[in-house]
């Protein structure tokens, strides 16, 4: 049994070496299932766990993503707990939702990009998948609960079959920050303060100069049928306009003509549109635009950019935000203003391909960018597509890409040789001699009573100076240090971190002088 068992490990490590080299190949799906599927067979046949107890593995992260250690927390929660505060500030309640969905929920709802959804085996007769976004989730959310107006907040993970980029921070699994208003309100009202919220956030948060692209849907489909695109094919163009902030014109344009199929002469036409940008004056000029003048859906798109423009500016917005015909958004769900959030940079320091406009082979004049921050957008029926009677509940909101902008803190606090601090110990407890262990913990318990946050020495005799050591490079601003004298009196050394200055408090008073010393440094 057992050289039949060594035969069939053998067996398996030969086929799993297979698969991998057809992945690697790029073979069809059918033929690299055919070959999965008798790998699992082999494996079935031994009954449980194939793998032999002495294999050897890589210890690694999955491809797209990575561990954080109590730094890079540190800096991720605060910076978080900023963007929660904006979020409270506008009356944002949180929820949360399952990371998993019934596929169906998924499906059809992010066109072209429905590929990187991750699918689940088969559990108990349910078909899921990983959630893509935090908005899909919202429109089922709130039509299995018949929830007609919300203004929300979801912070949480989401996870995309991607070509992760890690270094430009673009994983597989990643953190959203998601704002949306539903309900039915008055043109534009909501979506503006939307963009108000993305520029509160970038402001707090300070990682550089940025601008927030501004377009609309209706404008852009009104675009597409001006130029002579095909009505069936307004989505998939869309998809390859809004390549246009990884990617040169030029090869956007092949994609169209090439890959998709459209006229060359439309898709010289679209270039004609998408190298526009500016304000509340390119309104005014694409409005006395013949050809857009011609369609509803132009008009429609135009008008309500003007309106959001004019609430931008009551905003104090005017030098934040820039109408960008080449902004597209691929998702299908959008049905009207959509934004994105771009933080710019230098030339020389872009850390992803800047959006260039081309003609003739020449590059347009226009400001470097690292790439998007934020996005997002009017969804006005997503919800209607979960409810059985069609019900629509109108749906405007934002996403913060907070994984881009950890990218570029850590970049920054790795460069400066930032150390932050990673703990909230307010006090560490210390003894300045043998046998005070008991004593530590008497005072601790009391510290922890009073809801100060304290810690000491697992060491039963720890040498003072290792424990002052400690408190220095774990930045703990304050030590109480105990000794037999002192105690008998009833006193402790209440010891300054920094400047090493002591001063002898009564122990019952320990907790409220810690407080007040805390509260002067604060």
């Amino acid at each position: 049994m057992s050289d039949t068992r060594e035969q069939i490990l053998e067996q398996i490590k030969v086929q799993g070496d297979l698969v991998r080299q057809l992945k690697a190949a790029k073979e069809s799906k059918e033929k690299i299932d055919e070959e999965v599927a008798r790998l699992l067979a082999l494996k079935a046949t031994l009954g449980g766990d194939a793998a032999p107890t002495n294999q050897k593995f890589t210890l690694k992260t999955p491809k797209g993503t990575r561990d954080y250690g109590p730094q890079q927390m540190t800096l991720r929660q605060g910076v978080l707990d900023k963007i929660v505060q904006v979020f409270k500030r506008h009356g944002g309640e949180a929820i949360d939702t399952p990371v998993f969905e019934l596929k169906e929920v998924l499906t059809g709802k992010y066109g072209e990009d429905s590929k990187l959804i991750y699918d689940l085996k088969d559990q108990g007769g349910e078909i899921l998948s990983m959630r893509y976004d935090l908005t899909v989730p919202l429109a089922r959310y709130l039509a299995m609960n018949k929830i007609s107006s919300i203004k929300r907040y979801h912070i949480a993970k989401v996870y995309r079959r991607d070509n992760p980029a890690m270094t430009k921070g673009r994983y597989r699994e990643f953190y959203q920050c998601d704002f949306d208003i539903a309900g039915t309100y008055d043109p534009m009202l909501p979506d503006a303060e939307c963009v108000k919220i993305v520029s509160e956030i970038l402001d707090t948060l300070d990682i550089g100069d940025y601008v927030i692209k501004l377009n609309h849907r209706q404008l852009l489909d009104g675009m597409f049928q001006a130029c002579g695109v095909p009505a069936d094919s307004f989505r998939t163009i869309c998809s390859a306009v809004d390549k246009l902030d990884k990617s040169p014109w030029a090869d956007v344009r092949k994609e169209m003509v090439d890959e998709k199929g459209l006229d060359e002469a439309a898709a010289d036409r679209i270039g004609e549109y998408v190298r526009l940008s500016g304000g509340a004056e390119l309104v005014e000029q694409l409005l006395a635009n013949e050809k857009l003048k011609a369609v509803p859906n132009a008009v429609k798109g135009l008008e309500g950019m003007k309106q959001l423009l004019k609430y931008c500016s009551i905003f104090g917005l005017d030098k934040r935000v820039s109408f960008d015909l080449s902004l597209a958004r691929g998702l299908d769900y959008y049905t009207g203003v959509i934004y994105e959030g771009v933080l710019k940079g230098e030339s020389a320091t872009v850390a992803s391909p800047a959006k260039t406009s081309q003609q003739n082979g020449e590059q347009a004049n226009e400001p470097a960018t690292v790439g998007s921050v934020a996005g997002g957008g009017r969804y006005d029926n997503l919800v209607g597509m979960f409810d059985p009677r069609g019900k629509a509940v109108p749906c405007v909101g934002v996403s913060i890409g907070v994984e881009r902008i950890f990218s570029v803190l850590e970049a920054r606090a790795a460069a400066s040789g930032l150390k932050l601090r990673t703990s909230d110990v307010e006090v560490y407890v210390a003894s300045a001699h043998k046998g005070l262990h008991e004593q530590r913990l008497k005072v601790l318990n009391l510290l922890w009573d009073a809801g100060v946050k304290a810690e000491h020495s697992y060491k039963l005799n720890p040498k003072l100076l290792v424990q002052l050591q400690h408190c220095e490079e774990h930045q703990i601003p304050l030590v109480v240090v105990l000794g037999d004298a002192e105690l008998a009196q009833g006193l402790v050394k209440l010891r300054e971190v920094t400047t090493r200055e002591e001063t002898n408090v009564k122990l019952e008073d320990l907790a409220a002088e810690i407080r007040r010393r805390q509260q002067a440094s604060a």
